[in-house]
C-alpha cells in the first residue's frame, strides 16, 4: 500500500467536481466565409487549421468561431459523495511528482514548471477540447493541465482488474510524464515527426510517446520511494499489473476479441510493463528515450 495519508498535498489542484456544463449557442462564421469567398475561403480556413494543428496550437477558439456552438456554460451541481480519499490521494501523488521532477530538472539546470491537475465529475472544458468520463485521464499540452475524473480509479480496479492503490498512482505519474515530455520538447518533436505519415506510422510515433511516459512513471516511483519511502512490498507489482491492464492488445482483446497492432496508440501490455520497469530499475530520465533506433 502506498504511504500517502497525512502527507503533503499539492496546491496545483483545481477541483471542478460537481460543475455541469451545457452547450451555448454561438454565431458560426463558416457559412459567411463560404458565401463571401466561396471555395477559396474554404481553402484558407483549411490551411489555417492545419498550421495551428501542426504547431500544437489550441484549435478550440478557431473551431468555436467557425461552427459557433463550442462554448459551454457552467452551473454548480453536487460534488460526488465518497471521493474524499481519492481526491486527497491524487493531490498527495501529484505533490510527490513535483518533488521528484523538480529534483531531476534541477540536476539538469532546468526549472520545472509544475502542471495543474483538474478534477472533474461531469465534464470540463480544456485547451484540448471538452473532457468527459469516456475520455479517461489525459494531459493537455495547450494548457499544461492533467484532467482526471476520479471514477476512473474504480474503473481501473473493477473493469480493468488493476487492483491496489499503486495502480491509480501509476496513472497519475504517467500523465505527469506527458508534462515532462512537454517541458523537454518531446511532444513537439513527435508532432513534427507525424507530419506526412500514414495513420499507422503516426500511431507508431504515438506509441513511443506513451511508452516514454510509462518509463517516466517508473522513474518517479523509484525516486519518490528513495525520497520518502512511500512504497510497500507489492506496490511495483501493482504498477506492472496496471501497465499491462491498459495495454492496447489487452484492451482490444477485451473489447472485441481481436488485436490490430497497426492501430496501437499506447503500446502492448508487454511494452508498457517493460518501459515502466526500465524507468523504475534505472531511476534515470535519460534511460527513457523511446526514440532511439533500438526502441521500443
Amino acid at each position: 500500500m502506498v504511504q500517502w495519508r497525512g502527507r503533503r498535498q499539492s496546491g496545483n489542484v483545481e477541483d471542478l467536481r460537481g460543475r455541469r456544463y451545457r452547450q451555448a449557442a454561438g454565431i458560426a462564421l463558416l457559412p459567411f466565409i463560404l458565401r463571401i469567398f466561396g471555395f477559396r475561403g474554404l481553402i484558407v480556413v483549411a490551411l489555417v487549421i492545419g498550421a495551428i494543428w501542426f504547431f500544437g496550437g489550441d484549435l478550440n477558439p478557431v473551431l468555436s468561431a467557425l461552427f459557433g456552438n463550442q462554448e459551454r456554460v457552467a452551473a454548480q451541481g453536487q460534488v460526488p459523495p465518497g471521493q474524499e480519499d481519492e481526491a486527497e490521494f491524487a493531490a498527495v501523488i501529484l505533490a510527490d511528482t513535483e518533488d521528484v521532477w523538480s529534483e531531476v530538472f534541477a540536476a539538469e539546470g532546468i526549472d520545472y514548471p509544475e502542471p495543474t491537475m483538474v478534477l472533474y465529475s461531469e465534464g470540463a472544458p480544456s485547451g484540448c477540447g471538452f473532457a468527459d468520463s469516456a475520455v479517461g485521464p489525459f494531459y493537455c499540452p495547450s494548457d499544461q493541465r492533467i484532467y482526471l475524473d476520479l471514477t476512473f480509479f474504480d474503473e481501473l480496479e473493477n473493469r480493468l482488474g488493476a487492483e491496489g492503490d499503486f495502480a491509480p498512482a501509476y496513472v497519475i505519474a504517467h500523465e505527469v510524464g506527458h508534462h515532462v515530455q512537454f517541458v523537454l520538447g518531446a511532444l513537439e518533436q513527435a508532432q513534427r515527426q507525424k507530419a506526412g505519415l500514414t495513420q499507422s506510422q503516426q500511431n507508431a510515433v504515438q506509441v513511443r510517446i506513451e511508452l516514454m511516459a510509462d518509463c517516466f512513471a517508473g522513474v518517479w516511483a523509484k525516486r519518490a520511494d528513495r525520497m520518502s519511502g512511500i512504497l510497500d512490498p507489492g506496490d511495483i507489482r501493482e504498477g506492472m499489473d496496471a501497465a499491462a491492464a491498459v495495454g492496447d492488445d489487452t484492451l482490444q482483446r477485451r473489447a472485441n476479441g481481436r488485436v490490430a497492432p497497426d492501430s496501437f496508440t499506447h503500446g502492448s501490455s508487454a511494452q508498457r510493463t517493460e518501459w515502466f520497469m526500465r524507468g523504475y530499475e534505472t531511476g534515470g530520465m535519460r534511460d527513457c528515450d523511446t526514440f532511439q533506433p533500438a526502441a521500443p
